[in-house]
């Protein structure tokens, strides 16, 4: 695991990011573009999600964090929903070569605010992170057309899973990105009642995490 720390002469009003990329030489290129160019510096590096995550606890959270997704260990995927359970405003942009579906809307769906491709152009990246600042959702002109084609295959009649009344009031808070324990809260139950829901709505769904509950909502519609 490596992490190196990147610091400019001064800091002050910088964008702050966190670069999780395990190949050398292109995570040493990545963190030169970041501090050469204007209004941003990359703080600190990593070649694993595990290494960064430990940082994260011990250290105050980034603006932003430049996130690979095929990592030893831990894959940049499984290691999103983590990173905003701990640092919920912190905006997290996928650097990969994957341009699959599922991987697409796991991204999204898990938290992800930008999809962008590593071919893409240098100034690219940093407008993203520019943009991303400032509310937008920076993705890969070729990756927002496959959202766009997956939303539009999700026209497609609903399907019937059996969902309770309260399966599909909690789904659509996972969707709106709360917590087990916030939506427990909200609906004046107890975790373990919210569990027990959960379970059930992975059963019936067919998938075994948040992130997949999350994308088979948005794919078909269910809610």
């Amino acid at each position: 695991m490596v992490q190196e720390r990147i610091l400019p002469d001064s800091n002050e009003n910088l964008i702050s990011i966190w670069l999780v990329e395990d190949n050398t030489s292109f995570r040493r290129t990545v963190a030169n573009l970041i501090n050469q160019s204007h209004r941003m510096f990359c703080e600190k590096a990593f070649s694993s999600s595990e290494q960064m995550l430990l940082e994260l606890k011990q250290e105050y959270a980034p603006d932003v964090i430049l996130l690979d997704i095929g990592l030893p260990g831990m894959s940049g995927l499984d290691a999103i929903e983590r990173i905003k359970a701990m640092a919920p405003t912190t905006e997290v942009i996928m650097l990969t070569v994957y341009d699959d579906d599922d991987k697409i809307f796991r991204a999204i769906c898990s938290g992800a605010s930008g999809y962008l491709l590593k071919n893409a152009p240098a100034q690219r990246l940093v407008d993203s992170i520019l943009e991303i600042t400032y509310g937008g959702a920076p993705i890969n002109p070729r990756i927002a057309r496959k959202v766009l084609e997956m939303f539009s295959r999700g026209n497609a009649p609903r399907a019937d899973y059996n969902l309770t009344y309260r399966e599909k009031e909690i789904l659509r808070h996972m969707v709106d990105g709360l917590t087990k324990k916030a939506i427990a809260e909200k609906l004046v139950v107890s975790n373990h009642t919210i569990d027990s829901h959960v379970k059930n709505i992975y059963s019936k769904l067919h998938v075994h995490t948040r992130s997949g509950a999350v994308a088979k909502v948005l794919k078909e519609k269910i809610v």
